[in-house]
């Protein structure tokens, strides 16, 4: 199991990068179906990850994994494109700094859904944090 240090430094890094793409969306979906700012998106990180795997020698006959595995990395695929498509309808409506936050209520789904089907236990500390993110959100929804 990876260190806490490892897996935050990781995950600040994806938060960074995530904050860059909201950015850089809300720029691109002006004036562009979201639908096909979506397409393009998606079309860059497969070029972008088939780069990398190649350079890295990590590629492998993904035929080869297990049925299980296979069913869950579809599934998940098939659930990060209607959250791409739905992130940049909003982004193409709203406020990027209104948008993104609302857009990490799935910290909150996350950490409902990983105690229903994972059996994880967060912590009470745990839920304030992740009690906060909602409030953050909610505010941001109701504010109007």
């Amino acid at each position: 199991m990876a260190t806490p240090a490892t897996w935050v430094f990781w995950a600040l890094l994806s938060a960074v990068f995530a904050a860059l793409t909201a950015i850089f969306a809300k720029l691109g979906v002006q004036g562009v179906d979201s639908d096909l700012a979506t397409l393009l998106r998606t079309v860059v990180v497969l070029v972008a990850l088939s780069a990398l795997i190649a350079l890295t020698g990590k590629w492998s006959n993904p035929f080869a994994l297990p049925r299980r595995a296979l069913l869950f990395l579809l599934l998940s695929g098939l659930a990060t494109g209607a959250s791409w498509l739905c992130y940049f309808r909003a982004l193409q409506l709203g406020d990027a700094a209104l948008v993104a936050p609302v857009d990490k209520l799935s910290v909150v789904l996350v950490a409902v859904f990983a105690v229903i089907f994972l059996g994880e236990r967060p912590a009470p500390r745990d839920w304030a944090g992740i009690a906060m993110i909602c409030t953050g959100a909610l505010l941001l929804v109701l504010r109007r």
